[in-house]
């Protein structure tokens, strides 16, 4: 009778240990390497070879133009009052390359604009967790910066 009563306090202490349920958003997440293009003077497409363990892939990377939000506008400061913005165009590019298998080490990355001129840069994709901690991981991502020399460097 002891051990019986002793285990049902165990089960009953322990059973209050758990947390709050999280409940996560089912979103997809893009595996791969984002590339942003603040000045592309004479660029308007670009290719990334992206290499690890011996293995290398080239991807078609998409140059969209870039944006940022506006000024916000609100009509008011109450619940019930919404406010607004609007994107705005940078002038510069950017685009994702969608990398299966990208590994969270060092990736060699060339890239080719319309020149066809390769840059290379070493960069360590990461796992993020877009919908916090208690979601899990996802990734990996990396993100790439052309300079004006379309030298490029990690974001």
């Amino acid at each position: 009778m002891r051990y019986v009563l002793g285990f049902a306090m165990l089960a009953a202490v322990t059973a209050g240990c758990a947390g709050p349920e999280v409940a996560c958003p089912a979103i997809g997440f893009a595996v791969g390497i984002g590339l942003s293009i603040p000045s592309p003077d004479g660029i308007s497409k670009a290719t990334l070879e992206a290499c690890w363990r011996g293995r290398c892939s080239t991807h078609e990377v998409g140059l969209h133009p870039e944006t940022t939000a506006g000024a916000t506008t609100c009509t008011g400061t109450g619940p019930d009052d919404s406010c607004g913005t609007s994107m705005r165009p940078t002038g510069g590019l950017q685009g994702f390359a969608t990398i299966p298998g990208l590994p969270a080490e060092p990736v060699k990355v060339t890239v080719r604009f319309d020149d066809g001129k390769p840059h290379t840069v070493e960069v360590t994709p990461a796992f993020s967790e877009p919908n916090g901690p208690a979601c899990g991981k996802a990734g990996p991502q990396a993100q790439l910066v052309a300079g004006p020399g379309h030298e490029l460097r990690v974001r």
